[in-house]
């Protein structure tokens, strides 16, 4: 920037990109200092170095906003955890399944955990249905991203918000259309 160039000539554009050509760096700071803009080097690789006429304060702040305003454009996709237990009861079930679908509903994955303790690990197969029960309550609205799966004495299961589906898409058929369409 300004005097940091050391390049003998820089091919220059002006404030508004507009191509002014190739003038001696000594013409370019001179033009910058007319116009009270900075001479900011864009391209130093170039042959020869592309520099412009720009206001770089201002060119910093626009900068930031773009950024920024990208920021706020991506959405940003948090993984709850619901922990269970193999003895988890209907009303303490009820309640976790009502907060696993207020988390998918706002776009968030969850972690489902099931924590055995004690001699609860020699009946897998009771957090095995378990896991299975939130699973089939949900199968309108999740994809599972990770079956259920023993890590030590927790069994894991991942589950994520179903994609929306692109409308005007063809409707998948029923088998009973399907077998009057053949006959």
């Amino acid at each position: 920037m300004n005097r940091e160039i050391v390049a003998p000539e820089l091919r220059l554009t002006g404030p508004d990109n507009e191509p002014i050509g190739i003038v001696s760096l000594q013409e370019a700071l001179r033009m910058a200092g007319d116009m009270d803009v900075d001479l900011v080097e864009i391209a130093p690789t170039a042959k020869p170095p592309v520099a412009r006429l720009i206001d770089y304060g201002k060119f910093k702040y626009q900068e930031q906003k773009r950024a920024a305003e990208a920021k706020a454009k991506q959405t940003v996709i948090d993984i709850k955890e619901v922990k269970f237990r193999p003895g988890t009861d209907d009303g303490d079930y009820a309640i976790k399944l009502r907060n696993i679908r207020r988390f998918l509903e706002e776009g968030d994955k969850v972690k489902v955990t099931l924590r055995f303790r004690g001699r609860e690990i020699t009946h897998q197969n009771l957090g095995l249905a378990l896991l299975n029960r939130l699973r089939d309550d949900l199968a309108d609205s999740i994809v599972v991203e990770q079956f259920p799966k023993l890590e030590g004495r927790q069994m894991i299961m991942m589950i994520a918000p179903q994609r929306k589906k692109a409308s005007g898409g063809a409707k998948p058929r029923s088998e009973a259309e399907t077998q009057a369409s053949n006959d």
